[in-house]
């Protein structure tokens, strides 16, 4: 049994610095990485995760990291995706938003579809289909630990929470891959660019220019710090309201609601006070929350998890990553209008079909930085992956355990 090393909540935190930059320099020297829109973070978090391979197959230590951080800058993120949000921007993506949820569950069917049929075909137990399926790759590894007792006891599957575990991190992997290509592919076949008329959403552009909107200084950074922490503040404050109306949702996306909320009342009630929204600082710190949110949650993968299940696992999951490819390129960016804004959300829909919701946002984000802000995609994406499809998907899975 291998020793287990338990990496404390600030060393955590500073090897996530450092693998982002690890990642940033090798996106530098293999020019591919930076050409197919690869966050630096997924290269520096995929290397750390092979060096806890290496370290638990030939030294036999496991190593672990408190990731307390890394819960607190998905906050940071998300509560500034809504303190972004304006009501006309929600406005124009109504209609989007439906059309994203509608392909959606649609895609979450077929999911489901190809990993029962392909468990079935390689002869595997008929609950392992499930777990292959939208439990792991739309769910992620949340869906993944709520579901896998159920199914276990359900199909007496004693190992259901190991495989889909495994699954849902090799989905992650994929997912962090394949986004940034799919939309430099499409960028460059239909010549599409963002209009620069935006601010970024996340992230400044890689220049030594002044940004758009003003320098970043301590007062703006300190005031964009303090109304995140005001709006987390009265998220969690209402999370027993949320909760009483039957509704579970997960914290990041109270956050964002709140925000939004927010956002779209106290600057006409206090035109004076100052406030982050659409401003560099905040698009610094969003950036940075996930960025070294991403790193954290890649360098902490335990790949050796994915090992004892044969080639019956990658065998359905590189059959789901074609299929997710193929219904990316042939239905969703069609379907979403063949703009701009559409080639950006195929990046981010890797993240709803093999991945999870910061990864859709990491690969957005790869891509907006390079070609140009795309609000409108930072809008709806994350209701829909954060919060209408879990919906959905619970409906799902209910009717595959029946």
């Amino acid at each position: 049994m291998p020793a287990t090393f338990e990496v404390s909540g600030l060393l955590s935190f500073t090897i996530a610095i450092l693998v982002y930059f690890l990642g940033a320099g090798l996106n530098e020297i293999i020019t591919p990485l930076k050409r197919w829109n690869i966050p630096e973070a997924v290269t520096g978090g995929i290397i750390a995760a092979l060096a806890t391979l290496f370290a638990y197959k030939v030294l036999g230590l496991a190593v672990t990291f408190d990731l307390n951080a890394r819960d607190m800058l998905l906050l940071y993120f998300f509560t500034g995706i809504g303190l972004n949000a304006r009501v006309s921007d929600l406005a124009t993506g109504g209609k989007p938003l439906v059309i994203l949820l509608l392909l959606t569950v649609v895609y979450l069917v077929l999911q489901n579809v190809v990993a029962v049929g392909g468990a079935a075909v390689l002869g595997l137990p008929y609950g392992v289909g499930p777990l292959l399926g939208s439990v792991s790759l739309v769910g992620g590894h949340g869906t993944t630990i709520a579901w896998a007792p159920l199914i276990a006891q359900r199909f007496n599957l004693p190992n259901a929470l190991e495989i889909g575990i495994a699954s849902a991190t090799l989905g992650l992997v994929i997912a962090s891959l394949v986004g940034g290509p799919v939309a430099g592919l499409l960028i460059s076949r239909f010549n599409l660019r963002g209009t620069g008329d935006d601010a970024p959403m996340v992230g400044l552009p890689d220049t030594p220019a002044e940004p758009e909107g003003g320098s970043v200084n301590y007062k703006n950074i300190l005031v964009t710090i303090l109304a995140l922490n005001i709006v987390i503040i009265i998220a969690y404050a209402l999370e027993g309201v949320v909760e009483k109306t039957g509704l579970k949702l997960p914290m990041f996306v109270v956050c964002m609601l709140v925000a939004i909320v927010i956002t779209n009342i106290l600057p006409k009630v206090a035109p004076r006070l100052p406030w982050p929204a659409r401003t560099p600082a905040l698009a610094l710190v969003s950036d940075l929350s996930l960025k070294i949110f991403l790193a954290m949650s890649l360098m902490s993968m335990q790949l050796w998890t994915l090992g004892g299940l044969g080639p019956a696992l990658g065998t359905v999951l590189a059959l789901q990553t074609l299929v997710a490819v193929a219904y990316i390129l042939f239905v969703v960016f069609p379907a979403m209008g063949r703009t701009y804004q559409a080639a950006v959300l195929a990046a981010g829909f890797t993240g709803i079909s093999l991945g999870a919701t910061p990864t859709a946002i990491a690969n957005m984000t790869a891509v907006t930085r390079t070609h140009g802000p795309a609000p409108i995609a930072f809008i709806i994406l994350p209701l829909v992956s954060a919060f209408f499809i879990d919906i959905a998907n619970a409906l799902a899975i209910g009717f595959m355990l029946r």
